[in-house]
């Protein structure tokens, strides 16, 4: 990966571009993530929707601990999206060119130690499903909220109901056949360039989870190696650019 596109990946100067290729590498990332750990723990852990809904059967039939592990996963996606506020609004407020790169990097240190440390965390089978469910909704919320930010809120990785939503909206819009040709009303139109870019981040997300599921089968825990991997190449530029005392970023223009 040349250094001057990894560096552009996660700087503070964006492009619309940087924004698609990050996103569709987080997604890639989150897929594999999500495949990878309901092969570990029986558990999705990158959507809130099916934890809250979990989180309600299990009170109503009184499974506590269930309801508490499902509450704990909530919890820990909430507090994975402030950890990026703080990171970011801290790094901003220094004009450090890896304020988008923190998180990430935080990410690919907890995936990291996940897939070191498994294997040996897996014959607590309580106390393991618990913690795993919390550490990888934490490491979602991270990576939610960073291409949230950078995106303006256009671009999701973790979960792709809103991408298969939005999707559905512009193929409507494609199809659409315009009768009237009276001025006042303007034609329906899809937007070719969004519908090609939800059908990149959906087609990643989806080939991140074909790798985490094969490589939870096969290789079990290592399979986070290469994904850890994938988040550094992503963000670790950027990093190393302050570490040697490059140029500030431009002032932030806003925060999180």
């Amino acid at each position: 990966m040349p250094l001057d596109y990894a560096r552009r990946l996660t700087a503070p100067e964006r492009s619309r571009q940087g924004n698609v290729h990050l996103g569709a590498g987080l997604a890639f990332v989150a897929g594999a993530t999500n495949a990878g750990a309901f092969l570990a723990v029986g558990q999705y852990t990158s959507h809130m929707t099916g934890l809250v809904s979990e989180m309600a059967d299990a009170v109503v039939l009184r499974r506590w601990p269930v309801a508490a592990t499902a509450l704990g996963g909530v919890l820990a996606f909430i507090a994975g999206a402030a950890s990026t506020a703080i990171l970011v609004n801290f790094a901003q407020r220094r004009r450090l060119r890896s304020a988008f790169a923190q998180p990430l990097l935080l990410e690919s240190a907890l995936l990291l130690a996940f897939g070191f440390l498994g294997a040996r965390l897996s014959q607590v089978h309580g106390f393991y499903t618990s913690v795993t469910v919390l550490l990888l909704c934490y490491m979602m919320g991270l990576q939610n909220a960073v291409i949230t930010k950078i995106s303006r809120a256009e671009i999701r990785t973790t979960h792709v109901t809103g991408l298969i939503t939005d999707l559905g909206i512009e193929l409507g819009k494609l199809v659409y056949f315009n009768r009237t040709r009276a001025d006042a009303i303007a034609p329906v139109a899809a937007d070719r360039e969004r519908l090609a870019v939800l059908a990149a981040l959906l087609l990643a997300f989806f080939a991140g989870g074909l790798v985490g599921a094969l490589g939870f089968t096969n290789i079990g825990y290592l399979t986070t190696v290469p994904l850890s991997g994938v988040l550094l190449l992503l963000a670790v530029i950027p990093a190393l650019d302050d570490l040697r005392g490059a140029p500030r970023g431009p002032h932030p223009p806003g925060t999180v």
